[in-house]
């Protein structure tokens, strides 16, 4: 009986000790992480983020169990600096690329989260339009991602803007006789690449930029009949009397005339715009549930980290305005929801300031992997656990890109945000412009608050964040590619 109840004692401490053993490597045991980035979609393109139009069933899934956040940015609201952007944490400025600039140089991308995960272990993969050329000489221009392709162990990239026809994008042939529209192309080239990772059993990160809804307007025939009979409703925002009060300098631009080429201005051209938008958008969202799915048959959905966002926002007809690079909401603004299942926190919503070079640090938090000093971004995984944290004060909107006269700079705080127009042509009446905003009382930017006298406290406190944004762009902007003048174009006069 004596050696009985040893034995049960010495069985009890073992069967502890595995549990301690297995539960201790459940939680060193790496997440995965799948980030699904679009292009040219706006805030307002989700039910979870106000618009009752719309269908989009599995972004609806990833809101239901994650946390939206609804005051997300783009430091630079145009699809080639975005990307490098998100790619590197880091802001424009301190990049270099831009389209009218030039490319990432190899030192910046040498701390992209790509890299910096494959380091860490990570089983690295890449589908869609990858958006930017590395070179230090400027070179690669139309071979976006050629240089990169060494750097993942799947690579299903394309150049340039890529193409909605499967079979012309060379990393997607052998998907275009099941996939012949390249947004479920990549859904089932993700597939692919989680299947390879479970065999070699390695932690893994997906990045997945899809083209749409970028135009041309070529969403899916197969998906012709979701919103065939809907009629989108109008941002309060919507037309030409909308924008009378901004800043001569923002109707400088391809985004004015845009307004009435594509057809926002009359009802049933803007309801086709709309139609074919969305439609684009519900493509993705189906190719999102193709990868939902195999997560789900996999066993993989409870230790994978799902992260979805946009490259830049879109101009429907706000402030009578289309496209998009622009820093007022509907231009700059995104949707961000970040997925983690181990959190009990579950459709909720939070304003806390955030910006694309924060997905960045997020996915390298998320991984286990240090934040480069160098990096602009913040993880925002103290906000996904406590979603009224706030992880920064402020964030800019960079806009060098296009005529000179829509060059401008923008700093946010959580509830103001301020434009500083620096161009001048005194011969057409055009003078250096203030703008702000009361975001949290104004979100569609109705009203221009910079000359109020009952604002001036706000107005000051945004201006000293402003000097603060550009003394951080004069000390560590890149002095090439053109930057360096906006040292001193950018000087509040």
């Amino acid at each position: 009986m004596k050696y009985k109840n040893i034995l049960f004692i010495v069985m009890s401490f073992g069967l502890l000790s595995l549990q301690s053993c297995n539960a201790q490597k459940q939680k060193e045991k790496k997440p995965n992480i799948i980030f699904f980035f679009t292009d040219d979609q706006s805030y307002d393109t989700q039910k979870d983020f106000g618009n009752p139009d719309v269908k989009t069933p599995n972004l609806d899934i990833l809101a239901n169990n994650g946390v939206i956040f609804k005051r997300h940015y783009n430091t630079t609201a145009i699809c080639m600096a975005s990307r490098a952007n998100v790619m590197t944490g880091q802001f424009e400025y301190k990049t270099g690329c831009n389209f009218d600039h030039g490319s990432l140089g190899t030192k910046q991308w040498s701390t992209s989260y790509p890299v910096l995960l494959r380091e860490a272990g990570y089983r690295v993969g890449f589908a869609g339009k990858f958006g930017f050329s590395i070179s230090d000489t400027n070179g690669g221009w139309r071979k976006e991602g050629e240089v990169a392709k060494k750097d993942f162990d799947f690579y299903g990239g394309s150049p340039h803007q890529t193409s909605y026809k499967t079979k012309e994008n060379k990393s997607m042939v052998k998907y275009a006789a099941e996939y012949p529209h390249s947004t479920r192309a990549y859904g089932a080239a993700s597939i692919d690449f989680i299947r390879e990772s479970v065999k070699e059993d390695k932690p893994f990160c997906m990045s997945v930029y899809f083209k749409a809804p970028h135009k041309p307007s070529q969403p899916d025939p197969v998906f012709d009949s979701v919103y065939k009979n809907i009629v989108f409703r109008k941002l309060p925002n919507y037309g030409r009397k909308a924008g009378e009060h901004l800043a001569k300098q923002s109707k400088m631009g391809r985004q004015y005339p845009r307004f009435e080429t594509w057809g926002y201005d009359k009802d049933e051209t803007y309801q086709e715009a709309l139609r074919k938008y969305n439609q684009l958008i519900y493509g993705v969202d189906y190719s999102i549930g193709m990868v939902l799915e195999e997560l789900k048959k996999s066993g993989l959905e409870e230790n994978t980290i799902i992260i979805f966002s946009s490259d830049n926002g879109y101009f429907n007809g706000s402030h009578g305005l289309g496209s998009k690079v622009l820093p007022y909401e509907e231009g700059a603004r995104t949707p961000l929801i970040i997925v983690d299942p181990r959190q009990k926190n579950k459709a909720i919503q939070t304003t806390s300031l955030s910006g694309n070079v924060d997905i960045t640090a997020t996915i390298l938090d998320y991984a286990g992997v240090d934040i480069p000093a160098i990096y602009d971004g913040k993880s925002l995984i103290e906000v996904v656990e406590n979603p009224n944290k706030q992880v920064r004060n402020s964030l800019p909107i960079v806009q060098v890109w296009g005529p000179d006269a829509t060059h401008c700079l923008t700093v946010m705080d959580e509830q103001y945000k301020y434009v500083y127009w620096y161009y001048k042509d005194e011969e057409k009446g055009i003078l250096p412009t203030e703008e702000l905003f009361d975001i949290k009382n104004d979100p569609y930017e109705m009203v221009n608050i910079a000359k109020l006298p009952k604002h001036k406290i706000q107005l000051d406190k945004m201006r000293k964040l402003y000097d603060i944004q550009l003394n951080h762009w004069k000390t560590e902007g890149v002095k090439y590619n053109g930057y360096e003048k906006y040292e001193s174009l950018f000087v509040r006069q």
